[in-house]
């Protein structure tokens, strides 16, 4: 057909509307990684506004700075730096007080961060990493991928994890802490991959996942963008509860000797030494005890008050609570201007 587009047809047809532009909007890198980091910041906020969150979030900052910038502002510890068992808070350079050796407490318990968040880091990465791969592979692909591998999760739930630890350390004798954090974590993906596996189960059935299957999307592609995404509260949970556990698990095993106790600085090896020294039954030594207890504790309260703060981007009510929250806040503010500018 040629002609004036807008004549009528001799058909009875409508007229033909010529095709010279489509209309559809291109979406750029750019736009997905704003939309990406809106999405984030609103998850933020909503973990934000629990008062546990922010303190453990706190917390968890202070540590870091003692890890990074404590280690610049105060000496590492040395022997005599000071007298034997000087008490603390008596003035003078070591507020904490020392030890049998003349060592400064606080600058032990400084010097030993980086190493324990290093040890957290490695070890939470390890296990929440591989439960992660495990779990959303296993309940995805299902078949024999999911025989084999919930197979493979079945048989680490089994072996005992302590045991096993003390049979690698002895052997291996590890002393750098990223080593130390992946060894005390070595089964402890097993858990997470089953919850996660099972998350994922339900998942696979929603109809954006079969949509992306219609449209020719990968299994990798659909794993990546439309599971993963949706686990990422509950593999964030599971990551700080991980951290806690190594954190736990590494002292332990450094108070009683299985991991070497020659390493320079550590909190568990300054518990040992500690009880060593009899401050456990010597009450105007227990100091040398009391001061790493307090940092264990703390940090691991810090995590347990993150993890809680957490609850609030998984539970689905509160997250309505919230959004409802913030959109009712919303049109009430664009009431309030559309008031007053009439």
């Amino acid at each position: 057909m040629t002609g004036d587009p807008n004549a009528t047809r001799t058909d009875g047809g409508t007229p033909e509307i010529p095709l010279t532009s489509v209309s559809a909007e291109s979406v750029t890198r750019r736009d997905r990684l704003k939309d990406s980091l809106a999405n984030h910041w609103e998850t933020f906020l909503l973990a934000w506004s629990d008062w546990r969150f922010k303190v453990g979030l706190l917390i968890m900052v202070g540590y870091v700075l003692l890890g990074t910038l404590g280690v610049y502002l105060v000496d590492e510890p040395s022997f005599y730096d000071g007298g034997k068992w000087d008490q603390p808070f008596q003035g003078g350079e070591n507020l904490l007080g020392t030890n049998q050796h003349g060592e400064s407490i606080l600058g032990s318990l400084i010097h030993s961060t980086p190493d324990m968040l290093l040890m957290l880091l490695s070890g939470a990465v390890f296990a929440t990493g591989v439960a992660a791969l495990i779990g959303i592979l296993a309940g995805y692909k299902g078949g024999r991928v999911d025989s084999v591998l919930t197979t493979l999760t079945d048989t680490a739930m089994m072996i005992p994890g302590l045991p096993l630890i003390i049979l690698i350390a002895a052997i291996w004798n590890p002393t750098n802490p990223i080593v130390v954090g992946i060894l005390v974590s070595i089964n402890a993906w097993a858990g997470v991959a089953r919850s996660l596996r099972s998350q994922v189960l339900t998942i696979r059935e929603e109809s954006y996942v079969e949509a992306s299957r219609i449209m020719g999307s990968g299994s990798l592609s659909i794993m990546r963008r439309d599971i993963t995404p949706q686990l990422l509260p509950l593999i964030l949970i599971n990551f700080v509860m991980s951290g806690r556990g190594v954190i736990f698990n590494s002292v332990a095993l450094y108070f009683l000797g299985i991991l070497p106790i020659t390493q320079a600085q550590n909190w568990g090896v300054m518990l040992n030494e500690a009880y060593t020294a009899g401050a456990v039954t010597s009450p105007e030594l227990f100091y040398t005890l009391f001061f790493p207890l307090v940092t264990i504790v703390l940090l691991s309260w810090s995590l347990i008050m993150l993890s809680q703060g957490l609850d609030r981007v998984v539970n689905v009510r509160a997250r309505a609570r919230h959004e409802g929250t913030t959109r009712e806040g919303g049109q009430v503010g664009e009431a309030g201007d559309a008031t007053e500018g009439g």
